[in-house]
């Protein structure tokens, strides 16, 4: 797919990114210290070291492994992004062709939640059941990137799960609360849990640990779902800078729900 790899470099998806080794490096060595804002709720099958963490990214993203570069610049591989969206599309398309019930949710309401509503557009067209457990329902956000804390809600924006301040203004959170909230209240209403879950971050993260099928969006500096997807746990992580202009996924959309609406 060399247009989208362009496109990819063209629009800084991938390719010479705007995430830096230093947040790179510095986030790799907090999941692998495991503080909880990095680790998305999905707390390792085994201990990690730094230099694995980076290698795993390495293998996955593209970035480089070497645990002393702590500084300068560092790369999505575009062809790696291509490659994990074509497995993510294949998923969709089981989604749609089989009508399952589905979770979309996302961290980031101002960038990728862009890719989120057309999947959850595009899966309510095909005939799946898309979920909007627990509106409302008041989470804690420990360990956010900033290191602020307050309780957060769940909202729903066209189908998509996002995490909003007292009702008002939406929020980028990394926290699994969320999540864990939503799951609770399938189970309090005797609902099975969802087929699929379309989501990053800690919606992400919590939904790979209850043990669901998770298909999920990565920056190169969020190590956890590309460790999740390492040990098995999440089926696909796709690397990808997860929070420019929102306009600029439209094509990503598009090459992802490509046969879903006609499945």
């Amino acid at each position: 797919m060399p247009e989208l790899v362009s496109y990819l470099r063209e629009a800084l998806l991938a390719g010479d990114v705007e995430t830096t080794r230093d947040s790179n490096h510095g986030n790799a060595a907090s999941f692998a210290e495991g503080r909880e804002g990095y680790v998305f709720g999905l707390v390792p099958l085994k201990t990690w070291t730094l230099p694995q963490v980076l290698a795993v990214m390495a293998e996955r993203v593209g970035i480089d492994p070497d645990p002393d570069r702590s500084t300068g610049t560092d790369v999505i591989d575009p062809d790696k992004t291509v490659r994990a969206l074509e497995r993510m599309r294949d998923r969709l398309r089981v989604a749609a062709r089989r009508r399952e019930r589905v979770i979309v949710a996302t961290g980031h309401p101002a960038g990728i939640i862009e890719v989120h509503l057309a999947i959850a557009a595009a899966l309510r067209a095909a005939g799946c059941e898309l979920l909007q457990p627990a509106p409302g329902a008041v989470f804690d956000s420990p360990g956010r990137y900033d290191g602020r804390e307050f309780p957060l809600a769940v909202r729903y924006v066209g189908g998509v799960a996002v995490a909003a301040e007292r009702g008002i203004a939406l929020w980028h959170t990394h926290s699994p609360g969320g999540m864990r909230a939503m799951l609770a209240e399938l189970g309090r209403q005797g609902e099975a849990p969802p087929d699929l879950v379309v989501a990053d971050h800690g919606f992400a993260g919590a939904a790979a640990a209850a043990g669901l099928d998770v298909v999920s969006f990565a920056d190169s500096n969020d190590p956890a779902l590309f460790v999740g997807e390492a040990e098995g746990r999440v089926s696909v992580t796709v690397p990808i800078d997860d929070n420019v202009q929102p306009h600029l996924y439209g094509p990503i959309s598009d090459f992802l729900l490509e046969g879903v609406t006609a499945a």
